[in-house]
């Protein structure tokens, strides 16, 4: 019996036929120096000081809505604060990325951070992700971000893109002004290096899983999140994954929002997932340039 579909797909089964499979540009991967350094796994905390910025990236007329401002702005104001306070406490650094238009907007952010000893690192100018702007635009974003925090006498070497949504053609650009990891692709949960134009660059792998955004971002308009969990089921999954990844040999970067954790009960959640890893002597903590460091440092 001839059937008109079963004739079609034997007709695509055939040679020559079969459609053009695309590929990703994955940049090429080089040899990685010894990073673990004798421990099961390694911590990275990453702060994105947001503020303002991803909200007014979606549209800038909500600059004129202060709830939602209000909102984002206890980032700032008193999560950072309690951040700093909490990591100096434990004697644990952390990698701040700070998009521009923040640095700008709260400049005592970079410099409280800075002076405490933790890293600033870039996350784009405005917060607008890489994927939706032309090649001339994220050149634009890099330059302006870049000039910002140099102009707070700082000298960055790492990136984050917005969203974690970058291109290839975002990742040429670091090489090509000098920086030396980003911190935004998905595709291992060890770190990296990878050819990327005529340098190389170390890859601080991140996930969902490690980010509060996914567990307590809530806001009606613009809708950036419409959820809130509670600070202990975002502990055990940190807490457990991290127990999961000594055994593989991982790194755990958390990317934490101060207008998220700053709030009292999810900052006591993060308090015991630093205590749960201290216990540990084959975890340690590091800084995300100081990590790539050793990632780029091989024989």
């Amino acid at each position: 019996m001839v059937n008109g579909t079963g004739d079609s797909q034997r007709q695509a089964a055939l040679p020559g036929t079969q459609p053009t499979v695309q590929h990703v540009a994955w940049p090429q991967r080089t040899a990685c120096g010894n990073w673990l350094d004798g421990a099961s796994a390694v911590v990275i905390l990453t702060i994105d000081v947001d503020a303002e910025s991803p909200v007014l990236a979606r549209d800038e007329r909500y600059l004129h809505h202060l709830g939602t401002m209000s909102h984002q702005a206890y980032g700032p104001r008193v999560g950072v604060p309690r951040l700093l306070h909490l990591l100096d406490l434990y004697h644990v650094p952390a990698t701040f990325f700070i998009p521009g238009t923040t640095a700008l907007r709260w400049p005592a952010v970079v410099e409280s951070a800075a002076a405490a000893g933790h890293e600033i690192a870039l996350h784009g100018y405005t917060h607008r992700a890489p994927v939706d702007l032309t090649a001339t635009e994220q050149r634009r974003e890099l330059e302006h971000a870049l000039d910002t925090l140099v102009g707070f006498g700082l000298s960055p070497t790492g990136y984050r893109a917005p969203n974690w949504q970058m291109t290839r053609h975002t990742l040429d650009l670091l090489s090509e002004f000098g920086l030396r990891y980003d911190s935004s692709l998905m595709d291992d949960d060890r770190p990296y290096a990878m050819q990327t134009g005529s340098a190389t660059l170390a890859e601080l792998p991140v996930h969902w899983l490690l980010d509060d955004w996914e567990q307590y971002g809530y806001l009606p308009e613009p809708d950036i999140g419409q959820r809130i969990e509670t600070p202990s089921k975002a502990l055990d999954l940190w807490t457990t994954e991290l127990t999961a990844m000594r055994r593989h040999g991982c790194l755990c970067v958390l990317t934490i929002h101060p207008f998220l954790t700053g709030r009292p009960s999810r900052l006591h959640a993060l308090e015991q997932f630093i205590q749960f890893a201290l216990r540990h002597d084959d975890i340690r903590f590091a800084r995300a340039d100081q990590l790539a460091d050793l990632v780029l440092t091989h024989d």
